[in-house]
Protein backbone atom coordinates (compact mmCIF):
# COMPACT_ATOMS: atom_id res chain seq x y z
CA UNK A 1 0.00 0.00 0.00
CA UNK A 2 1.51 3.39 -0.90
CA UNK A 3 1.33 5.75 2.58
CA UNK A 4 -1.60 7.63 0.88
CA UNK A 5 -3.75 4.63 0.95
CA UNK A 6 -2.30 3.55 4.48
CA UNK A 7 -3.79 6.88 5.46
CA UNK A 8 -6.88 6.92 4.06
CA UNK A 9 -7.49 3.00 5.77
CA UNK A 10 -6.60 4.75 9.06
CA UNK A 11 -8.50 8.01 8.69
CA UNK A 12 -11.69 5.30 7.72
CA UNK A 13 -10.60 2.86 10.61
CA UNK A 14 -10.95 5.81 13.01
CA UNK A 15 -14.00 7.16 11.83
CA UNK A 16 -15.68 3.96 12.15
CA UNK A 17 -14.07 3.30 15.54
CA UNK A 18 -15.60 6.60 16.77
CA UNK A 19 -19.53 5.91 15.49
CA UNK A 20 -19.12 2.76 16.91
CA UNK A 21 -20.39 3.84 20.48
CA UNK A 22 -22.93 6.45 18.79
CA UNK A 23 -24.35 3.49 17.55
CA UNK A 24 -24.54 0.91 20.40
CA UNK A 25 -26.06 4.25 22.65
CA UNK A 26 -29.22 3.66 24.24
CA UNK A 27 -30.72 6.89 24.26
CA UNK A 28 -33.78 5.35 26.47
CA UNK A 29 -31.22 4.19 29.07
CA UNK A 30 -31.09 6.49 32.08
CA UNK A 31 -27.29 4.85 33.11
CA UNK A 32 -25.87 6.90 30.21
CA UNK A 33 -28.09 10.06 29.46
CA UNK A 34 -25.46 11.89 27.95
CA UNK A 35 -22.99 9.42 25.95
CA UNK A 36 -23.55 10.65 22.96
CA UNK A 37 -23.56 14.44 24.42
CA UNK A 38 -20.21 13.69 25.94
CA UNK A 39 -18.62 12.62 22.74
CA UNK A 40 -19.46 15.22 20.71
CA UNK A 41 -18.05 17.58 23.48
CA UNK A 42 -14.96 15.36 23.05
CA UNK A 43 -14.72 15.36 18.85
CA UNK A 44 -15.25 19.37 19.67
CA UNK A 45 -12.38 19.47 21.90
CA UNK A 46 -10.49 17.89 19.50
CA UNK A 47 -10.99 19.63 16.55
CA UNK A 48 -10.47 22.90 19.26
CA UNK A 49 -6.98 21.58 19.38
CA UNK A 50 -6.42 20.99 15.67
CA UNK A 51 -7.53 24.33 15.14
CA UNK A 52 -5.00 25.62 17.52
CA UNK A 53 -2.33 23.74 15.83
CA UNK A 54 -3.63 24.63 12.25
CA UNK A 55 -3.14 28.62 13.30
CA UNK A 56 -0.83 30.62 12.07
CA UNK A 57 -0.20 33.95 13.37
CA UNK A 58 1.62 35.42 10.30
CA UNK A 59 -1.11 34.65 7.84
CA UNK A 60 -3.80 36.91 6.97
CA UNK A 61 -7.26 36.91 6.32
CA UNK A 62 -8.63 37.65 2.72
CA UNK A 63 -8.49 41.43 1.80
CA UNK A 64 -10.79 43.10 -0.65
CA UNK A 65 -11.55 45.96 -2.42
CA UNK A 66 -14.01 49.17 -1.88
CA UNK A 67 -16.26 47.89 -4.79
CA UNK A 68 -16.70 44.50 -3.11
CA UNK A 69 -18.18 45.72 -0.35
CA UNK A 70 -21.60 44.02 0.37
CA UNK A 71 -24.39 46.85 -0.28
CA UNK A 72 -26.89 46.83 1.83
CA UNK A 73 -24.76 45.56 5.16
CA UNK A 74 -26.50 42.70 6.89
CA UNK A 75 -27.40 42.28 10.50
CA UNK A 76 -26.77 39.50 12.51
CA UNK A 77 -27.72 38.10 16.29
CA UNK A 78 -29.19 36.20 18.01
CA UNK A 79 -32.61 38.22 18.38
CA UNK A 80 -34.38 40.69 15.68
CA UNK A 81 -32.85 44.44 14.93
CA UNK A 82 -36.17 46.09 17.03
CA UNK A 83 -34.60 44.41 20.33
CA UNK A 84 -30.72 45.90 19.47
CA UNK A 85 -29.09 47.38 23.10
CA UNK A 86 -28.19 51.15 22.53
CA UNK A 87 -25.25 51.77 24.76
CA UNK A 88 -24.46 56.19 25.23
CA UNK A 89 -20.77 56.47 23.19
CA UNK A 90 -20.36 59.68 25.82
CA UNK A 91 -20.47 57.84 29.10
CA UNK A 92 -18.87 54.46 27.60
CA UNK A 93 -16.05 52.98 29.08
CA UNK A 94 -14.85 49.59 28.41
CA UNK A 95 -13.71 47.52 31.53
CA UNK A 96 -10.89 45.56 32.09
CA UNK A 97 -10.18 42.73 34.08
CA UNK A 98 -7.85 39.70 34.92
CA UNK A 99 -4.32 39.71 34.10
CA UNK A 100 -4.03 43.40 33.29
CA UNK A 101 -1.40 45.72 35.13
CA UNK A 102 -3.51 48.87 34.21
CA UNK A 103 -7.26 47.89 34.76
CA UNK A 104 -8.65 51.58 34.44
CA UNK A 105 -11.52 51.88 31.99
CA UNK A 106 -11.31 53.42 28.43
CA UNK A 107 -13.59 55.56 27.25
CA UNK A 108 -14.24 55.80 23.35
CA UNK A 109 -12.44 58.66 23.07
CA UNK A 110 -9.46 57.25 24.43
CA UNK A 111 -9.96 54.08 22.09
CA UNK A 112 -9.49 56.59 19.44
CA UNK A 113 -6.55 58.31 20.45
CA UNK A 114 -4.66 55.38 19.93
CA UNK A 115 -3.13 54.46 16.73
CA UNK A 116 -5.84 53.07 14.02
CA UNK A 117 -6.30 50.37 11.33
CA UNK A 118 -8.66 49.96 8.56
CA UNK A 119 -9.47 46.71 7.20
CA UNK A 120 -11.81 45.30 4.25
CA UNK A 121 -12.35 41.80 5.45
CA UNK A 122 -15.18 39.36 4.88
CA UNK A 123 -17.48 37.95 7.85
CA UNK A 124 -18.47 34.42 7.34
CA UNK A 125 -21.95 33.37 9.26
CA UNK A 126 -21.71 29.71 10.54
CA UNK A 127 -25.21 29.57 8.99
CA UNK A 128 -23.42 29.71 5.62
CA UNK A 129 -23.55 33.32 4.40
CA UNK A 130 -20.88 35.86 4.13
CA UNK A 131 -20.73 40.31 3.68
CA UNK A 132 -17.65 41.98 3.00
CA UNK A 133 -17.37 45.23 4.95
CA UNK A 134 -14.89 47.95 5.71
CA UNK A 135 -13.53 48.27 9.89
CA UNK A 136 -11.45 50.75 11.59
CA UNK A 137 -10.79 50.66 14.99
CA UNK A 138 -7.51 49.61 17.37
CA UNK A 139 -5.33 46.65 16.75
CA UNK A 140 -6.33 43.86 20.23
CA UNK A 141 -2.48 43.15 20.35
CA UNK A 142 -1.79 46.37 20.20
CA UNK A 143 -4.40 47.44 22.76
CA UNK A 144 -3.11 44.66 25.23
CA UNK A 145 0.19 45.41 25.20
CA UNK A 146 -0.46 49.21 26.10
CA UNK A 147 -2.73 48.30 29.19
CA UNK A 148 -0.50 45.65 30.44
CA UNK A 149 -1.73 42.63 29.39
CA UNK A 150 -0.09 39.41 30.27
CA UNK A 151 -0.13 37.76 26.52
CA UNK A 152 1.40 34.41 28.22
CA UNK A 153 -2.70 33.78 29.13
CA UNK A 154 -4.46 31.70 27.27
CA UNK A 155 -7.91 33.40 26.59
CA UNK A 156 -9.27 36.75 26.17
CA UNK A 157 -12.42 37.38 27.20
CA UNK A 158 -15.53 39.31 26.50
CA UNK A 159 -18.79 40.57 27.83
CA UNK A 160 -21.58 42.94 25.80
CA UNK A 161 -24.32 45.15 26.85
CA UNK A 162 -26.97 42.71 25.49
CA UNK A 163 -25.67 40.13 27.92
CA UNK A 164 -23.79 38.05 24.39
CA UNK A 165 -20.53 36.98 25.70
CA UNK A 166 -17.33 35.48 24.04
CA UNK A 167 -13.68 33.82 24.51
CA UNK A 168 -10.74 33.92 22.06
CA UNK A 169 -7.75 32.38 22.45
CA UNK A 170 -4.18 34.88 23.28
CA UNK A 171 -2.84 33.99 19.45
CA UNK A 172 -5.25 35.16 17.41
CA UNK A 173 -6.00 38.39 20.00
CA UNK A 174 -2.57 39.24 18.88
CA UNK A 175 -3.18 38.56 15.36
CA UNK A 176 -2.42 41.81 13.27
CA UNK A 177 -6.40 41.81 11.71
CA UNK A 178 -7.67 41.49 14.83
CA UNK A 179 -9.32 45.10 16.24
CA UNK A 180 -11.24 46.53 18.68
CA UNK A 181 -13.54 48.09 16.26
CA UNK A 182 -14.86 52.00 16.41
CA UNK A 183 -16.09 52.53 12.77
CA UNK A 184 -17.69 50.37 9.86
CA UNK A 185 -17.90 51.65 6.34
CA UNK A 186 -16.24 54.78 7.31
CA UNK A 187 -18.11 56.37 9.77
CA UNK A 188 -18.75 55.55 13.50
CA UNK A 189 -20.21 52.09 14.79
CA UNK A 190 -23.87 52.30 14.68
CA UNK A 191 -25.71 49.94 17.42
CA UNK A 192 -27.06 47.28 15.08
CA UNK A 193 -23.18 46.92 14.02
CA UNK A 194 -22.04 46.99 17.87
CA UNK A 195 -21.25 50.41 18.58
CA UNK A 196 -19.53 51.80 20.32
CA UNK A 197 -16.83 49.39 20.38
CA UNK A 198 -17.30 45.49 18.66
CA UNK A 199 -14.56 42.94 18.12
CA UNK A 200 -13.46 42.43 14.45
CA UNK A 201 -11.51 38.70 14.33
CA UNK A 202 -11.98 38.23 10.09
CA UNK A 203 -10.20 34.76 10.73
CA UNK A 204 -12.99 33.25 12.71
CA UNK A 205 -16.25 33.02 12.28
CA UNK A 206 -19.41 35.89 12.40
CA UNK A 207 -20.72 34.66 16.09
CA UNK A 208 -17.04 34.95 17.53
CA UNK A 209 -17.07 39.09 16.80
CA UNK A 210 -18.96 40.29 19.86
CA UNK A 211 -20.69 42.99 19.38
CA UNK A 212 -21.28 46.52 22.05
CA UNK A 213 -18.28 45.31 24.31
CA UNK A 214 -18.54 46.40 28.06
CA UNK A 215 -15.93 44.28 29.67
CA UNK A 216 -12.80 42.24 28.53
CA UNK A 217 -10.21 40.25 30.66
CA UNK A 218 -7.36 37.95 30.05
CA UNK A 219 -7.36 34.72 31.80
CA UNK A 220 -6.18 31.05 32.42
CA UNK A 221 -9.13 30.05 33.03
CA UNK A 222 -11.63 28.99 30.22
CA UNK A 223 -14.34 31.80 29.56
CA UNK A 224 -16.60 29.60 27.26
CA UNK A 225 -19.26 31.59 25.07
CA UNK A 226 -23.05 31.85 24.71
CA UNK A 227 -23.20 29.81 21.46
CA UNK A 228 -19.95 27.52 22.82
CA UNK A 229 -21.23 26.31 25.58
CA UNK A 230 -24.39 25.22 23.35
CA UNK A 231 -22.40 23.10 21.80
CA UNK A 232 -20.80 25.57 19.04
CA UNK A 233 -17.11 25.07 18.35
CA UNK A 234 -14.82 26.98 20.51
CA UNK A 235 -11.79 27.70 18.14
CA UNK A 236 -13.96 28.36 15.10
CA UNK A 237 -11.06 29.82 12.90
CA UNK A 238 -8.49 29.15 10.40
Amino acid sequence: MTPLDRRGLLMRALALGAVAPLAACNYEDPAHPDLADRFLHMMSAWNDRVQAALFNPHTLAPTFRPDQITHPPRFNAYYDISQVVTVDPATYQLELGGQIQNKTPWTLAALDGLPQTQQITRLVCVEGWRVIGQWGGVPLGEFLRHVGADTTCRYVSFRCADNYYSSIDMASALHPQTILATSFLGAPLTPPFGAPVRLRIPTKLGFKNPKSLMQLAVTNVFPGGYWEDQGYNWFSGS
